[in-house]
């Protein structure tokens, strides 16, 4: 949720890239309670999911370029359920987004939904890049990703899901770190701010 970045000290602790002018941070909410933890039909959970990816592509990011005083390349992140939106939303809009850092992700939707469709397989990243090809193939290598996950508590299905989309995505030549932490880490802020710590510091300090 847009609230837990500063709650879980992730503004303070990346505010030097901030004050430095290195970083311009936007936090928007997220519909995950209204998608994928939703309990009603898979279509209508699916349709949540593809309605808060038009905000974020036509309306979040026009705002971000005026806002910016011109159009940027800009970079996503996020923890958990936002590893995926980061994730997904880099590698079907690779122009607008060359660089997604997903923490602690959870890739594999299909089971969560009743039903198999067409939207489902391309917002299901295993299933849509084996079957990359040509032009297509090409968008999703504009951008990079980067995946990190601990080994510790509470990652549980995060570990094979992240290592499984890596093994994908290397599979078809797309641009990707695997930054597995230890057994210490665990699913929780004050790893992923460490995390992003890290990473951001290392892109952009």
């Amino acid at each position: 949720m847009a609230h837990e970045w500063q709650s879980g000290g992730a503004i303070d602790a990346l505010r030097p890239l901030i004050e430095a002018g290195r970083i311009k941070l936007y936090c928007p909410e997220s519909n995950v309670s209204e998608s994928w933890m939703h309990d009603g039909p898979g279509h209508a959970r699916i349709a949540r999911y593809e309605a808060y990816e038009r905000f974020i592509t036509q309306e979040l990011v026009p705002f971000v370029h005026a806002d910016c005083g011109g159009p940027l390349p800009i970079a996503l992140a996020g923890a958990s359920f936002g590893g995926y939106y980061a994730a997904n939303m880099a590698l079907k809009h690779p122009e607008t987004f060359p660089w997604a850092l997903c923490l602690s992700g959870r890739y594999d939707v299909q089971p969560m939904l009743d039903h198999w469709s067409e939207s489902v397989y391309f917002n299901t990243p295993y299933a849509y890049i084996p079957n990359l090809s040509g032009e297509h193939l090409h968008r999703a290598r504009r951008t990079r990703l980067t995946l990190v996950v601990g080994l510790g508590p509470f990652e549980n299905s995060c570990i094979p899901e992240t290592l499984r989309l890596s093994d994908v995505l290397a599979s078809k030549g797309i641009a990707h770190e695997r930054d597995v932490w230890g057994h210490d880490s665990a699913h929780q802020w004050p790893w992923w701010r460490r995390q992003l710590v890290h990473h951001l510091n290392r892109r952009f300090g």
